[in-house]
Parts: structure tokens; sequence; C-alpha cells
């Protein structure tokens, strides 16, 4: 006879039916447990709407959390009685968190120039790929060569957030060719030799080697003084 899974299990296994991104199961995991514990224990199918008032007012007023923490929770709890459980909450009327209005942060381009100085190796490709195509980071981090359209100048995001495919833009500066191509020439192993462990970032490093360094470098000034009476 086969025992009902866990609480925690149902939500995992119901988030994952419903394609919520692996960020989102691991939030609502910690809201739920964290509201079973607030209240010793017990069962959320034997607790309701002043059980769960009690726990949002408990993090406004005496944890003094964040409105958007707030809402993650209120959110993580009403995707427990609405499909776990199969009893959805009525209207909550709680202490809110005050959302204080602030500007955005935003790095110049010459602040920007300093945070890529001081990385390098895949940290810097990654950083590059980043601001320069505005990937999220898990995006990034799990890029492989195979989403990258040096052809058409663009990246494939795959199962991006939830889950949805999309295309972003992907320059090759003329810097970064330069630099390349002023760089003795060495021997790139085929994937074949490269470990299987490797992972997918180093990847993508040495297929932009091979591809910078195949484009011949055009002697701009040449041009400009030919020009010249």
């Amino acid at each position: 006879m086969q025992t009902k899974p866990k609480l925690l299990d149902q939500v995992r296994d119901i988030i994952r039916l419903k394609k919520y991104s692996y960020r989102t199961e691991q939030t609502y995991v910690q809201w739920i447990r964290r509201f079973i514990l607030f209240h010793d224990k017990r069962y959320p199918r034997d607790m309701g709407k002043k059980e769960v008032e009690a726990f949002l007012t408990y993090l406004a007023g005496e944890r003094h959390v964040a409105a958007s923490t707030q809402n993650q929770a209120l959110s993580a709890l009403i995707f427990l009685y609405q499909y776990v459980i199969e009893k959805p909450l009525p209207y909550i009327d709680v202490l809110w968190a005050k959302k204080p209005k602030r500007l955005p942060v935003v790095l110049t381009k010459r602040e920007v120039k300093q945070v890529l100085q001081g990385l390098s190796g895949v940290p810097l490709l990654v950083a590059q790929l980043l601001y320069g195509s505005g990937l999220r980071l898990n995006e990034g981090l799990g890029l492989r060569v195979k989403d990258v359209d040096f052809g058409q100048g663009i990246l494939i995001v795959r199962d991006g957030k939830g889950f949805k495919d999309r295309t972003t833009s992907f320059i090759c500066t003329k810097a970064a060719s330069k630099k390349q191509s002023a760089r003795p020439h060495k021997r790139q192993k085929s994937p074949r030799e490269l470990p299987r462990t490797l992972s997918a970032t180093v990847l993508l490093r040495i297929c932009w080697k091979q591809v910078t360094t195949s484009v011949p470098s055009r002697n701009y000034s040449a041009t400009k003084t030919s020009k010249q009476p």
C-alpha cells in the first residue's frame, strides 16, 4: 500500500506540474515550512484565514520584512491552500508592510568598465553576457554553445522565466576581436579532447576564440591614409 506523500513533497509536485521555476519552488517551500513552524507544526488543513493573517502580521510587525517579502509569503500560502489543500483562502486583512519608494541604482559606463576590468576568465565572459545581452544570472550560467548564433548575432535563451524561450542580441565588439587577434595563435582542443566535466561556459569561451581569431583583421589606419592626397 502506497503511503501518501508528505505535504511539502505534494507542494513540489504540483509546482513542477504547473511549470513554475525552480526558484519559485524553493521560495514557496521555504515559506510554507516557516508558516508551519510558526504555528508549532500544526497541519495547514487544520488552520485557515486566522492563522495566515497572524503569520503575515508577525512578518510585518515584528520581523519588519519588506513589502515584497511579505507578498512572497502570501503567494506561497495562497498556492498551498488553493492547489494543494484545495481550500481557497478568503480575503486576507493584515498589517501590510509599507513599500518604500526608492530610485533605481544604475551604474555609469565608467563604473561598469571598472567592474569588468576586475574580472578575468569565465567570470568575465559571464559578466559580459549578463551586461551586454540582458541575461539573468541562471540564464548566463546555463547558456550552451548551440544557443549562440554568431551569424545572426543573437542568443537563444531556453527555459527562461516562466519556462519561456526568447532571443536577445549578441554583439561582438571590435575591441574584443582586436585583442584576441593580437594574441599568439594556440591550437584549440577539439570537443572530443575536452574532459566530460567541462562546463558549458568554457566551451562557449573556446567557441568565441575560434570565431574571433578566424575573422581577418582590417587595417583601418592604412585605409584612411590611402585616401589622403
